[in-house]
């Protein structure tokens, strides 16, 4: 959850002035990035791109703009359109991803588990129809064209296993589904929309650890139904309660991202151990509620990282420490 990203003046320093796209797609500079973190103590490196790269894998290229985030070229419209979409498109269409995969393992040597990720159906279907967060206008679209939402969802399921099959099978070692604006969901919307894409995928590619992540998502247990070995907790809940109520999961999170980027190094670290605390010491890897803030200093996420590995108190297995 941008462990690499604008608020690292190191990997500011390395995109120099490059589109997006431009710089996800050099393999040479990915793998860069998706290594930068390594220096400040993560137990795991996610790979670096963005979950639109299985859209443009489809068929549908993005560009990325200040302030409004991945658009569409062409946002699908039409059930044409999702026709045109490749359901299981040639590895060879997002093989810089492969690629950049294969580097970082390279240069890891086994030292740390490599993360890839894939967006969930409805967040990237969002994204496809060119409404993003705006849920009001995907509701809108939904009412208007009930079919191509459907239809939407449902090729996007299928990439999505297709994707993380291949990705897997060529050696990632955790995968991670990212349905971010599905929180905002009503209920019924949730068990229809996005519920039965993450309980098919996370059926269909079983051969790694799964973790389901919906910012702030108030469903816990659909999540927990969902097939996810790993829950992506928001600030919202409880920890130590949901850990007591699902033994046999692993749950993640839940420093705020808003402390993060606000906060003193201070503040930062004392979040961090009674996080911890909350965790037990086992079945929890130390994350965010969401992605690091541009804004965040780094000496907070520094403190961060230091406070996970060094709570006083602890000492049976550490958590993992991860964004």
């Amino acid at each position: 959850m941008r462990q690499a990203g604008r608020w690292d003046p190191e990997f500011n320093r390395l995109r120099a002035g490059l589109s997006f796209y431009e710089f996800s797609e050099n393999v040479d500079l990915a793998t860069q990035a998706s290594l930068l973190p390594r220096r400040f103590g993560v137990d795991a490196i996610i790979l670096f791109y963005d979950i639109t790269t299985l859209a443009v894998a489809m068929g549908l290229p993005f560009v990325l703009r200040p302030a409004l985030g991945p658009v569409p070229d062409r946002p699908v419209r039409t059930v044409l359109d999702v026709e045109r979409l490749q359901a299981e498109p040639d590895p060879e269409r997002y093989h810089h991803i492969r690629r950049l995969l294969a580097q970082v393992r390279a240069e890891l040597r086994g030292e740390l588990p490599v993360i890839v990720f894939a967006g969930a159906p409805f967040t990237l279907a969002t994204y496809c129809i060119g409404t993003g967060k705006d849920l009001l206008a995907t509701r809108r679209f939904v009412a208007d064209q009930p079919a191509v939402w459907q239809a939407l969802l449902d090729r996007l399921r299928t990439a999505t296993i297709h994707f993380l099959q291949t990705l897997v099978r060529e050696g990632a070692d955790v995968y991670q589904l990212f349905d971010s604006w599905a929180g905002l969901l009503e209920p019924a919307e949730y068990q229809q929309w996005a519920q039965p894409h993450h309980e098919a995928i996370f059926a269909a590619v079983r051969t790694a650890p799964r973790i389901l992540f919906v910012k702030e998502c108030p469903y816990l247990e659909m999540m927990t139904a969902s097939g996810a070995d790993v829950i992506s907790l928001g600030t919202r809940h409880d920890l130590a309660a949901a850990r007591r109520q699902y033994p046999h999961l692993v749950f993640q999170g839940n420093v705020d991202e808003d402390l993060l980027r606000t906060g003193t190094p201070e503040q930062v670290a004392e979040a961090t151990r009674l996080c911890v605390m909350a965790g037990g010491g086992q079945r929890h890897i130390v994350n965010l509620n969401h992605g690091v803030d541009r804004a965040t200093p780094v000496g907070n996420f520094e403190a961060y990282v230091r406070a996970a590995k060094e709570t006083d108190g602890f000492r049976s297995p550490r958590p993992a420490a991860g964004l």
